[in-house]
């Protein structure tokens, strides 16, 4: 009672919380040294550029108070004459520059290091969406989008939030351990930033230009990072998850991922059942559209149409497939033609015409996607 009674009160253990251990096991405010040679020597650049930044702070500091208290007034201190000294000025551009240099030679070598990408034994090319990523490894034939994985129920308090709230995707990018890898950065839209870290890498992702990093991790493990470019609506909801595995397991991995990229090729081809399309579909819609279009099909007017009882969905076929596969230029309705598969493309339709009591009773079939695609 005292404590909602009386603002002190509050305020003091407030002060106590702040200094107890379990809150300082949350004050964490300096770099992190990271799971990589270069995140290390960048590490080790910020606490020696840290430290010479103290000592200068503590000699400067010091000779300014001590003279203010040695030298006072009230002692009858008479301030000396020097100005326009040679020596002094010399003193004060010689010390400084001395510095600079000393911080310049270690920081530019790190520097040659971030850059140089060359001898890297995978590429992978690394391409922003709003609000999402695509990794494709350039000389494997395997690409795929990382989506948030976290659920609305967490998002919107509905459900508790998990332990990686907000920082856990439904497709990691996967690289192995010990070997140098080069990533190659653009965007479809607007800029993104791909920033990891633990990795040491964050590079823009520029709609028409390249930017290019590296990494190369000792240890397997799992390393959470995020967006760092406030690039719209659902920024904060593209995080990124990089897997490292020993070799072995990456190519086991990525012989799994060659062989399920060569069956999605192949069923454009396949005729799906209504049921089949809106299972699929439902899963897909919550992945690449919910976020906009709401899970339930409402929208957020009027940036974000609703889908519930609209002539789209339950009259406009044909208008229905061109929105969904070339998008709306002025719009955030992005073109999902060239970010989804046929057979995805053919399940959110199905289930958008079918799902929230639109039942048109409409099934599209990837092939219908196919010849939408080629005009015919």
């Amino acid at each position: 009672m005292l404590l909602k009674s009386n603002p002190w009160v509050r305020c003091i253990v407030g002060m106590l919380l702040m200094f107890s251990n379990s809150a300082w096991a949350e004050w964490a405010v300096n770099l992190s040294p990271g799971a990589t040679e270069i995140s290390r020597e960048v590490y080790d650049l910020h606490m020696i550029v840290f430290w010479i930044s103290v000592w200068i702070g503590v000699v400067v500091f010091g000779v300014m108070f001590w003279s203010v208290f040695a030298h006072r007034k009230s002692k009858g201190a008479v301030a000396s004459q020097f100005h326009e000294s040679t020596v002094v000025e010399l003193i004060w551009t010689a010390i400084p520059f001395a510095i600079l240099v000393a911080m310049a030679i270690p920081a530019t070598a790190t520097l040659i290091k971030v850059y140089d990408s060359s001898e890297a034994k995978i590429d992978v090319k690394v391409t922003g969406y709003q609000w999402k990523w695509h990794y494709d490894y350039m000389n494997e034939k395997v690409s795929f989008f990382s989506n948030l994985q976290t659920s609305q129920d967490e998002i919107y308090n509905r459900a508790p939030k998990g332990e990686n709230y907000l920082l856990e995707v439904d497709e990691p990018l996967v690289i192995p351990a010990k070997t140098k890898v080069r990533f190659l950065f653009t965007a479809n839209d607007v800029i993104h930033s791909w920033w990891v870290p633990d990795l040491a890498v964050k590079r823009d992702a520029i709609p028409g230009f390249v930017n290019e990093s590296w990494t190369y991790v000792d240890q397997p493990g799992t390393y959470r990072g995020q967006c760092a470019e406030l690039c719209g609506k659902d920024h904060g909801f593209m995080p990124i998850v990089v897997v490292v595995k020993e070799q072995d397991d990456y190519q086991k991995w990525m012989k799994e991922r060659q062989a399920l990229a060569s069956k999605e090729r192949e069923l454009k081809d396949k005729k799906f059942s209504k049921e089949q399309l809106m299972t699929r579909g439902e899963e897909a819609y919550a992945k690449n559209c919910a976020g906009c279009h709401n899970i339930d099909g409402t929208g957020i007017p009027p940036q974000f149409p609703a889908l519930k009882g609209s002539q789209m969905a339950i009259a406009d076929k044909a208008g229905h497939l061109d929105i969904v596969i070339n998008g709306k230029p002025g719009t955030y309705m992005a073109a999902f033609g060239p970010q989804l598969s046929e057979v995805d493309l053919a399940a959110i339709i199905t289930y958008e015409r079918n799902a929230w009591g639109n039942n048109t009773g409409d099934v599209i079939q990837p092939i219908e996607i196919v010849k939408f695609k080629a005009g015919k």
